[in-house]
């Protein structure tokens, strides 16, 4: 059976819970709310994310959620919608991207919005992303990116047990263009 053939007969997880939030998987009908989060967190996201540049419109936002709907069913990204369970507020985004199902090895990114930063939920988040990757799609390796001078970023990954395992030098652009350093963690299982 081919990897790829084996990574569509999974079941993967649509939905993950934490005490303090849902993860659930990106579907068509949430460009309202993606977009009135990113907006909200432009000055923030700018800076790190290139994709955070252009203003987006309600229909890009819902054009993004049906794109991560065909590449989840196609195996090729595993995209999430960031809920507090306690209302149901959309505070990030975080998925399983730069997929590799011969290994298997999957990288974690993840957003918060602005109002929701610095509460832990990236943390929360990210932590559960590791554990759905690790028990549900037997990861051996996970990873995160990010741009060496975003701190709490950095932070996450180390409060999830990520190890820096090293700089790649003038690797990535940031969301302005210039070029900059990346920060590489992962966490590896036998």
């Amino acid at each position: 059976m081919t990897v790829l053939l084996h990574a569509l007969l999974l079941d993967i997880p649509e939905v993950v819970t934490t005490p303090r939030l849902t993860l659930a998987a990106t579907r068509a009908g949430r460009g309202a709310e993606i977009r009135a989060a990113v907006h909200e967190s432009h000055a923030q996201l700018k800076r790190w994310m290139p994709w955070a540049n252009e203003p987006q419109s309600e229909d890009d936002s819902e054009v993004h959620c049906r794109s991560m709907r065909a590449r989840w069913h196609a195996r090729e990204e595993l995209d999430f919608c960031v809920l507090r369970r306690a209302d149901g507020l959309l505070v990030g985004k975080g998925g399983l991207h730069t997929i590799d199902w011969s290994l298997p090895k999957f990288e974690i990114g993840y957003w918060v919005r602005a109002s929701c930063a610095g509460q832990g939920f990236a943390t929360e988040a990210t932590a559960a992303l590791a554990g759905m990757a690790r028990g549900a799609l037997g990861a051996v390796r996970l990873e995160i990116r990010s741009d060496a001078r975003n701190a709490p970023s950095r932070r996450v990954a180390e409060k999830c047990g990520f190890e820096l395992e090293g700089i790649l030098r003038r690797s990535r652009r940031d969301g302005e263009g210039a070029l900059a350093d990346a920060c590489v963690y992962a966490k590896v299982y036998p």
